[in-house]
Parts: structure tokens; C-alpha cells; sequence
């Protein structure tokens, strides 16, 4: 069941929505499924009818609820024990203590998303780690103030780890990647957008340990260099998607080994390499290698030509490439002073 602030036939504005949740948490007592993502005037009370009618409830989507406190936490974990996907994006009011009440009564959680809930520390990581030893997937995107001891506590914690966002924990250091490698072989989905402290010595050893990693997301990792991309080539035959964006120290060198692996001839789809400055036409030629390569992303590559593009497009039509290239002199206006169409950004 999905509701919206957007639902005119479903909800009676006449109607505060926290009565009609309360009449329908009443009512649908077998639920399972329900989305409230984005329905930002819901609060607390809501989430006391769930937890007081909705025993059954096993995915519960809170993403942008913004009103709803560690109180909604724990009226979940007393009447939700059955929930397994909980997603508290942008609740930027869940604290360490919401976190602690919610994984002692939802010990089966398998997947927690809590992008943007800025207030989490390590301590909240501690608490996952010792109730949710089922968990799958965990989104900590834009947390900034979690640590490599906080993710090391994870690692031990959830060996069954498949998915894990890190992107914009910016303190964090190899560390984490060694606690990753050391504790979750399943790691399949690693996302490290913006941690620019990690460097090819942790991502050496995640390569060597994780063989099962199918998406990375390692944009402005800009530490790292060719050398993460050799391990990533030897290891990692299941990559799919890489987004290598801002790396500027990756060379032509490090595509030619991607292009040459088991990854790159059989199961690449995705590369990004946008702000990759040392990528040049050279790399494009290796590329023609991954026969399975449906987007490429070069925006700011300045060292790569429209007919470097264009002869790679001649062995690889079906792939999509999002390039940039700036214009030798302003486009001229058609009949003085109307509008003009950009010609920078060139799908090709």
C-alpha cells in the first residue's frame, strides 16, 4: 500500500491523515507492504497505530517523514518484530537512542536505510551490530559523523553484508575497507562516493577478499589510481558498474586492464570516468573490448576527441556516451536576441 501527499481520490484533505492512517492501520490489520515515503506531515502517533494493529508489517518505506522522532523507533520495535526492510531516509531526528530501541525489538531486519540521518554516530552503528546479525543491505549516505569505528562494529557485526552506501562519510579511512574485506565476503554493492581518505592499499584488499562486488561507486576517490583497477580487473570478474568520476590520477593504463578482464569482456555495463583527466582517446580504443558496455560517462575528459568517440561507437553502436565538449567560439544567435540551444552537453 503506498500513500503520498499527492493522493487526491485516496485521502479526504478534509480528513487530518494521521485519523485516516489510524482508521486504516485499524482496518488492514494484515498489511505488509506500506509506503509513506514523502508524507511529511505524518508524526509519532502514526506510528503508534502501526505498532498497536499492523503486527505483520515486514517493509515499511518512512523516507522524508521528517516529524516522526525516536518515539516512532519505539513504538515500531514493540509492535513491528516481523519488520525486515525499514527505510528512515531524511529523518534527520532519529538519534543513537531511536536507533538502540528499534534493532532490540526488530531483530530480523535484513535491510535499513538511514540516508541523511545526520545526528547517527558510531554508537548507533554499535547497536545495529549487536541485534541485526541478518542484515543484507544498510544505506549510511551522507552520515557524517560515522567513523571507521562505527563501520569496523558493522563488519563484524553482519557478516552477511551485500550492500552497504558509505557516500559522503568523509572520515572515514582504509580501515573500513579492511574491516569489509576481512568480515563480509558478500559484499556485492559498495558505494564510497566523496570518503576521499581510502586509497588502492584498502581497495587491494577488499578486491582480494570480496570477488562477488557487481556495482562500485567510487567517485572522488581521489587518492585512488590504476592500481585499484588492476586488483578490480583480477578478482572481481562480476563487476558491472563502476562510476570512476573525478579519479583524477586513472590513466588509459587502468582501462586496459579493466578491458582485458573477465569483468570487462563479459559483465561491464556501467563506467563512469567523468573528470578523469589522463583519460584519453587511447582508452576508448580498450573499451572496444567490453562488448557488453551499454553507458559510458566522459564529461571534462578534455583529452578525449569527438572521433575518438566516434570510432569507438563504430565497434560499439548500442552504447549510450554522455560526453562535453566545449565550443571553440559562442554560438551565434539566430536573428539577434532569441533564445540559443546549448551544444555543450552531447549524447552521442
Amino acid at each position: 500500500m503506498v500513500f503520498s501527499n499527492n493522493d487526491e481520490g485516496l485521502i479526504n484533505k478534509k480528513l487530518p491523515k494521521e485519523l485516516l492512517l489510524r482508521t486504516f492501520a485499524q482496518n488492514c490489520r494484515n498489511i505488509e507492504h506500506l509506503n509513506l515515503n514523502g508524507c511529511t506531515k505524518i508524526t509519532d502517533s502514526t506510528c503508534y497505530s502501526l505498532s498497536r494493529f499492523c503486527s505483520k508489517l515486514k517493509h515499511l518505506d518512512l523516507t522524508s517523514c521528517v516529524s516522526i522522532t525516536n518515539s516512532s523507533l519505539k513504538g515500531i520495535s514493540e509492535g513491528c518484530r516481523n519488520l525486515e526492510y525499514l527505510n528512515l531516509s531524511w529523518c534527520d531526528q532519529i538519534t543513537k537512542d531511536g536507533v538502540e530501541a528499534l534493532v532490540r525489538g526488530c531483530r530480523g531486519l535484513k535491510a535499513l536505510l538511514l540516508r541523511g540521518c545526520t545526528q547517527l554516530e558510531d554508537e548507533a552503528l554499535k547497536h545495529i551490530q549487536n541485534y541485526c546479525h541478518e542484515l543484507v543491505s544498510l544505506n549510511l549516505q551522507s552520515c557524517s559523523r560515522v567513523t571507521d569505528e562505527g563501520v569496523v562494529q558493522i563488519c563484524r557485526g553482519c557478516p552477511r553484508l551485500q550492500a552497504l552506501c558509505l557516500s559522503g562519510c568523509s572520515n572515514l579511512t582504509d580501515a573500513s575497507l579492511t574491516a569489509l574485506a576481512l568480515n563480509c565476503p558478500r559484499l556485492q554493492i559498495l558505494e564510497a562516493a566523496r570518503c576521499s581518505h581510502l586509497t588502492d592499499a584498502g581497495f587491494t584488499l577488499l578486491a582480494r577478499n570480496c570477488h562477488d562486488l557487481e556495482k562500485m561507486d567510487l567517485e572522488e576517490c581521489i587518492l585512488i589510481t590504476d592500481g585499484t583497477l588492476i586488483q578490480l580487473s583480477i578478482h572481481c570478474p562480476k563487476l558491472q558498474a563502476l562510476s570512476l568520476s573525478h579519479c583524477e590520477l586513472i590513466t588509459d593504463d587502468g582501462i586496459l586492464h579493466l578491458s582485458n578482464s573477465t569483468c570487462g569482456h563479459e559483465r561491464l555495463r556501467v563506467l563512469e570516468l567523468d573528470n578523469c583527466l589522463l583519460i584519453t582517446d587511447v582508452a576508448l580504443e580498450h573499451l572496444e573490448n567490453c562488448r557488453g558496455l551499454e553507458r559510458l560517462e566522459l564529461y571534462d575528459c578534455q583529452q578525449v576527441t569527438r572521433a575518438g568517440i566516434k570510432r569507438m561507437r563504430a565497434q560499439l553502436p548500442h552504447v549510450k556516451v554522455h560526453a562535453y565538449f566545449a565550443p571553440v567560439t559562442p554560438p551565434t544567435a539566430v536573428g539577434g536576441s532569441g533564445h540559443r540551444l546549448c551544444r555543450c552537453c552531447v549524447i552521442l
